[in-house]
């Protein structure tokens, strides 16, 4: 009786593992046995070997680079049966990745790799050979299958952006980071209507800010033109990028007022115009954007009220940085109600009034700074308030504010540059008294205000925001990569 049941459970589970066989049957034939197409292969070789030199030789070292011997940074997809390079990233990013030569090289064959869908050189070009993006138009032949093109930190990566970039129909990401690149931004680049990044930070753009970019880009989430010499007035067609989450224009030469449209980017979650030329009203050009997390205007000559924004419409913020901007009248309450804000920056501006001790009760801050004001009064925060903060706690430079002497604290670097309220100052320390600057940061105070000491670094790191920035980044790549 148990043999025959024994029979019936295995020819059952027989039963059922058969379709799972003859799927692996039919299948791994075709991924184990298939070839790559021979020009295909030949082109990949030499446009490697062309950029990482002739040492290189992908016969002997890669005979397979599809298969049994895969070449750090290129993968392949099937097409028809054969092998096809379907990606090629050159450059330092894994320990074992291809690494350019200093006499790297553009090789014409790699427009041969007809199947690539993404394209990146990261530190590649040197001063040794000056090396300008392809303006061929093969760049058609990629235009059915490219969707992302990179060329990071080549310093010696010149010229301008070719026109025929605009053939790439279906890209979805161009990169041109911390290169040497010029020249005006070709009108062409608003043909990309698929858009979804677009970052040419780090160049030696001039010109205006082309409205081409604003019509057609209408999937575009990242627009990042910071750190060039762009000028000119942003125009009203910016506002047509609806789908935008993070715009930066910062370290450019843009001037004007900002257009009041720009309230309809209700997606935005960072704006970045720091270091430009902006001037006139901005409060109406912020009214929409409930989004926002990072608004960093600092370092642009904008004057006016902060009272004029209704700050309970920006109750995402977690990064505010007006520093440097002119600014007149008092410290809105509503700043301090904003609960989720890690770090604000309002030093080096014409603020008067009382400084809130609602700041306080924010559970996030961790970097408040008031410097170079004319606030007054005193200040009604804690000991636990200010051992918390630390160095990102600065107020100096305000003459008429004072900190009550009757708090029991080690407040020679928190309230460096504050004098205390009550006559008597004997209370303090005698090892204060013996060395005033003994707890005291003896860099300039300015050094360490703005956006030096951030909410997510030490306060005495001077890369902390921009590595902050960087780690944002990695992570908008990595849901860049997601979304597609």
């Amino acid at each position: 009786m148990s043999g025959l049941m024994m029979t019936k459970i295995t020819s059952a589970w027989a039963f059922l593992l058969l379709p799972l066989l003859i799927f692996h049957a039919s299948s791994e034939p075709e991924s184990s046995t298939a070839r790559m197409e021979k020009a295909e292969q030949q082109a990949l070789y030499l446009v490697i070997q062309d950029l990482v030199g002739n040492w290189w030789n992908g016969t002997a070292l890669y005979p397979d680079p599809c298969g049994w011997t895969p070449i750090q940074g290129v993968s392949c997809d099937l097409f028809d049966g054969l092998w096809y390079v379907t990606a090629l990233s050159i450059g330092p990013v894994l320990e074992n990745s291809l690494q350019c030569a200093e006499e790297a090289k553009l090789s014409p064959l790699l427009f041969h790799l007809e199947h690539l869908r993404s394209l990146s050189f990261f530190n590649c070009f040197s001063s040794h050979r000056p090396t300008a993006v392809p303006s061929s138009s093969k760049w058609e032949k990629l235009a059915g299958s490219l969707q992302t093109l990179e060329f990071r930190s080549n310093r010696d990566l010149v010229g301008e952006i070719p026109a025929n970039l605009g053939h790439l129909s279906n890209l979805q990401s161009l990169v041109l980071v911390d290169n040497s690149l010029a020249g005006e931004l070709p009108v062409e680049l608003g043909k990309l209507v698929h858009l979804k990044r677009l970052m040419l930070s780090g160049n030696k753009f001039s010109g205006q800010f082309p409205a081409s970019l604003c019509h057609n880009l209408t999937e575009l989430l990242i627009l990042d033109l910071s750190s060039n010499s762009l000028s000119g007035s942003l125009p009203p067609s910016l506002c047509s990028l609806s789908s935008l989450l993070k715009l930066d224009l910062s370290n450019n030469q843009f001037h004007g007022s900002l257009p009041p449209e720009l309230a309809s980017l209700t997606h935005l979650t960072l704006l970045d115009l720091r270091s430009n030329n902006f001037s006139g009203s901005w409060f109406r050009s912020l009214a929409g954007m409930a989004s926002l997390q990072d608004l960093l205007l600092s370092y642009n000559p904008w004057g006016g009220s902060l009272v004029e924004l209704e700050w309970e419409a920006l109750r995402n913020l977690t990064t505010l940085d007006l520093s440097h901007m002119g600014l007149t009248g008092t410290i809105p309450e509503a700043i301090a109600s904003l609960k989720r804000l890690r770090y604000l920056a309002l030093d080096n501006n014409h603020l008067s009034g009382s400084v809130s001790s609602g700041f306080a009760a924010l559970p996030s801050l961790t970097a408040l700074y008031l410097n170079g004001n004319n606030l007054t009064g005193k200040l009604e925060f804690s000991q636990e308030f200010y051992q918390r903060m630390g160095k990102r706690f600065a107020c100096w430079n305000n003459p008429n504010l004072c900190y009550d002497a009757a708090v029991s604290m080690a407040t020679g670097d928190v309230l460096y540059g504050v004098a205390q309220c009550k006559q008597d100052k004997e209370a303090a320390s005698s090892n204060y008294e013996a060395d005033p600057y003994a707890r005291v940061d003896r860099r300039n105070p300015d050094h360490s205000c703005g956006l030096v000491a951030s909410f997510w670094f030490p306060a005495d790191s001077t890369s902390g925001f921009w590595w902050g920035i960087a780690v944002e980044e990695v992570v908008s790549m990595v849901l860049f990569a997601m979304i597609l």
